[in-house]
């Protein structure tokens, strides 16, 4: 029987086949669409074995919102998603949330570099930071109009679409348990997203079905009027202002919880307001225990919910969108927007793609937010999503003069719920970190909490890392936080 020897055509046509098959394997097309917003080259970035993602998602055929994503720093198939938002209203979570506070790379004093954050929640939880609303940050619009007119209801759609299309790029997280947290007037944003999409799951399909299983909020405007009302008691008792400022501000302007009443402030109530307010500026009004930055050249300490008040002197319906600069060191305010103006770290992000007509700017947002959104009281929506069986944790710094402790407290008490069982003094108790007292706290039947945070400020992962941490921990677990020093967690 002949011998079969292959011959040269064949020969070379099999080789021409493994040949492609191997480089097909190397230059394959990503498996799903958020493949191409893979990050491979940070500038700075520390070396580390998890994947994080950034670009756009499109709403609509004017808007693009930016988005930058962490997968979680170990099995992050099995941790849950983290949708995280910043307040202002106006800054940006990926320069404050992502960058000084929770992410897991923090920006050097510098600006120059990236340092691993070990506290950061990606230990527990995939993190996924929005630049929202549009205007704020890389996210844009073609349209101005999009950014004459931002309110409550059109970020918390906007939002809602945005993750509707993230979810087609990264389809492997459509399971996962899902969680919205942030702060400062993500105290308006985080409910009024998930009371919609709470909505709209009612009506969804399996495929835009969003897997929603709780709220964390931290420092969170709730009650604008009720909050205003606390920063001045705070203020007394703090030592920051006489007793009869204090009773002058309070006579004066009819600080009454229900009562929207506060563009028709007379100007005794004004007055009151620039003697208190010349006094915050002096001082860290985020933390009052921390220092203010010397250097000439930083920014204003005034905040958005500061600057609310001058804008009424005019009657204004609208306020832009301002600037809470609320960090930790008073001198690294513009560290992120060193970092992020920087081409490199742009090209990197693949950020800035319509290659927008100003600087990146944390919180200098070129968008107007609609005033009565701002001072309309979101307790209503906490109660209903409450109702409804979601889980609520609601954090706050006690030494945050932005919003107060007090502010926080007070809103839930007007809520009327039920205190779970505890000792004489009923269900107020002390939690621990570390072997010492981080702060108290009080649960309630219906599933929400009030945890402080002693010595913290307004932005708690920033001021207290840890401790803030452990909540986050504690809240996915659907646990609580340690009433003693032997407690396990």
């Amino acid at each position: 029987m002949a011998l079969l020897v292959p011959s040269f055509l064949q020969t070379l046509m099999f080789v021409v086949v493994i040949v492609a098959m191997i480089k097909g394997s190397w230059t394959q097309k990503p498996t799903y669409l958020g493949q191409s917003d893979l990050i491979v080259d940070l500038p700075g970035q520390p070396q580390v074995e998890f994947r994080h993602y950034a670009g756009y998602v499109r709403i609509n055929e004017d808007k693009s919102m930016f988005y930058w994503f962490y997968k979680a720093v170990k099995a992050p198939s099995k941790k849950p998603l983290l949708l995280w938002l910043n307040g202002g209203p106006g800054c940006s979570s990926i320069a404050k949330g992502a960058l000084q506070e929770l992410g897991p790379f923090l920006v050097t004093n510098d600006g120059s570099n990236l340092v691993f954050n070990p506290y950061t929640w990606s230990n527990v939880a995939n993190l996924l930071f929005l630049e929202s609303p549009v205007g704020v940050g890389f996210s844009y619009s073609n349209k101005s109009s999009d950014l004459e007119n931002q309110n409550d209801e059109i970020t918390a759609k906007d939002t809602y679409i945005f993750l509707i299309n993230w979810f087609i790029k990264f389809p492997e997280f459509k399971s996962h348990e899902f969680y919205i947290a942030g702060e400062s007037y993500a105290g308006h944003y985080v409910p009024q997203l998930a009371i919609l999409i709470h909505e709209k799951n009612k009506i969804s399909t399996k495929d835009s079905h969003i897997n929603l299983k709780g709220l964390l909020i931290g420092n969170p405007l709730l009650d604008l009027v009720v909050n205003y009302i606390s920063m001045a008691k705070f203020a007394w008792t703090r030592g920051l202002i006489s007793y009869d400022l204090y009773q002058i501000y309070i006579d004066q302007c009819d600080l009454h919880p229900m009562n929207n009443s506060i563009s028709n402030w007379n100007q005794g109530c004004r007055d009151a307001i620039d003697a208190m307010y010349e006094i915050f500026g002096l001082i860290n009004h985020f933390n009052i225990f921390l220092p203010t930055c010397s250097k000439s050249d930083s920014q204003s300490l005034y905040t958005t919910l500061f600057t609310i008040l001058y804008l009424l002197k005019s009657q204004k319906k609208e306020t832009r969108l301002l600037d809470p600069t609320m960090y930790y060191d008073p001198c690294a305010i513009s560290m992120p927007d060193v970092y992020l103006n920087r081409l490199d770290v742009q090209k990197a992000l693949h950020a800035n793609v319509s290659n927008l007509p100003y600087s990146y700017s944390a919180c200098r947002s070129v968008a107007m937010y609609c005033f009565i959104f701002i001072i309309t009281s979101v307790l209503p929506i906490l109660r209903n999503l409450l109702d409804v069986g979601y889980r609520v944790w609601i954090y706050n710094g006690d030494a945050d003069g932005a919003v107060p402790m007090q502010s926080t407290r007070e809103s839930i008490m007007s809520m009327n719920l039920t205190e779970k069982i505890g000792d004489m003094w009923g269900g107020w108790r002390k939690w621990y970190y570390e072997g010492q007292i981080a702060g108290w706290m009080v649960e309630y039947v219906e599933g929400l909490s009030f945890i402080t945070i002693r010595g913290a400020g307004h932005m708690v992962p920033t001021d207290a890392p840890g401790r803030a941490l452990t909540i986050f921990s504690q809240f996915i677990k659907g646990g609580t936080l340690p009433n003693s020093t032997n407690t396990k967690i």
